[in-house]
């Protein structure tokens, strides 16, 4: 297991002895971002409904099963809403698509509530969504400055980031910070395909050609505290690395990584018959997305490459991607792809 001392080197960007609200803590981004903040030495406070999951969060931190427990004259510098139920771990049958879209915006509208009654308003609120705001793209590259198009996921994201935006009307900086496939060995996709693959059962999922924008759980950690001590940065950002892959690509790369073959591809009209939409957005479709806020602003991904990633988590001592170049400075609001237009 990773120490807390570095841990602690994930949130390094911070001011010290910040004061951080987390919804969704127990989750796999959660848990990973309160043990460093923990580790580091801020004042975390954390909300969940189930304290005894709560119990195996490192501590300190201060818990709350209701954010009506804040008072309205306490001091938070920053908050992160991780809080939703998961998108991609069951059929969405209609209850489930109820219980996606409605866990969010559930909270996010509690978060802005909260804001609004607080005597000193947050100085930024780090609202998660998903790349699945963009919808489903072929091989275009996508960046904050581009458009979505119409599908469950984009509905989703959408409904959630114009909530968190009423925020910014408070006074509180907002980031919508659209997440890829984040990857871990501890949850999250990685952890459920390591069974097959390393059984010799992996491979792509349909064509292959779909796209995958991924990141590392780690980078994601130091790119939230990026966002949070980065006055300049608001709106979308992307959470990607940026070098997003091919489904195809990706299977042979864990394969590699595992020293196993990916030969059994998993025919697309399978996965539609068993899955629905679910297969039609999230596993044969795809989105090709490029970090530019992140870039522009100066954040360093530790790995930029799938390799990389893979060589950290599953134990190979291989060198991490080289430094990119610096990107040209450009103000936030300037598109690097002007013939694209936002949504």
């Amino acid at each position: 297991m990773t120490s807390s001392g570095h841990a602690a080197d994930l949130v390094d960007a911070l001011p010290p002895r910040q004061r951080i609200l987390i919804t969704g803590a127990t989750g796999f981004i959660g848990r990973r971002l309160t043990e460093a903040l923990a580790s580091a030495g801020h004042d975390v406070t954390v909300l969940t409904r189930d304290p005894m999951r709560a119990a195996t969060l490192r501590a300190p931190f201060r818990l709350v099963t209701g954010l009506d427990q804040i008072a309205s004259d306490a001091a938070i510098d920053a908050i992160v809403n991780l809080a939703g139920e998961p998108a991609a771990d069951w059929w969405w049958t209609r209850a489930k698509r109820r219980r996606i879209l409605g866990s969010r915006l559930r909270m996010t509208r509690h978060v802005v509530r909260l804001i609004a009654r607080l005597e000193h308003c947050p100085a930024v609120l780090i609202s998660a969504s998903a790349i699945g705001w963009y919808g489903l793209w072929q091989d275009e590259q996508l960046t904050e400055f581009d458009g979505g198009k119409r599908c469950f996921t984009h509905r989703v994201c959408d409904a959630a980031e114009r909530t968190a935006w009423r925020a910014q009307r408070l006074g509180t900086r907002v980031v919508r910070l659209r997440i890829g496939l984040v990857l871990g060995i501890e949850g999250g996709m990685l952890a459920r395909l390591l069974v097959p693959f390393r059984l010799g059962l992996g491979g792509p999922f349909g064509s292959g050609r779909q796209w995958m924008s991924w990141i590392e759980r780690d980078d994601l950690i130091r790119l939230i505290a990026h966002a949070i001590a980065t006055p300049r940065l608001t709106g979308p950002v992307n959470a990607t690395a940026p070098a997003p892959v091919t489904n195809a690509e990706f299977a042979a790369a864990l394969a590699r990584a595992l020293h196993r073959p990916a030969l059994i591809r998993t025919p697309a009209w399978l996965l539609r018959l068993l899955a629905g939409d679910l297969a039609k957005e999230v596993m044969l479709g795809g989105q090709r997305v490029i970090p530019d806020k992140a870039d522009v602003t100066g954040f360093k991904f530790r790995h930029e490459t799938l390799s990389s990633a893979l060589a950290a988590m599953l134990g190979r001592h291989e060198p991490r991607s080289r430094t990119a170049p610096s990107a040209p400075e450009l103000p936030i609001g300037v598109a690097r792809h002007p013939e694209k237009s936002a949504a």
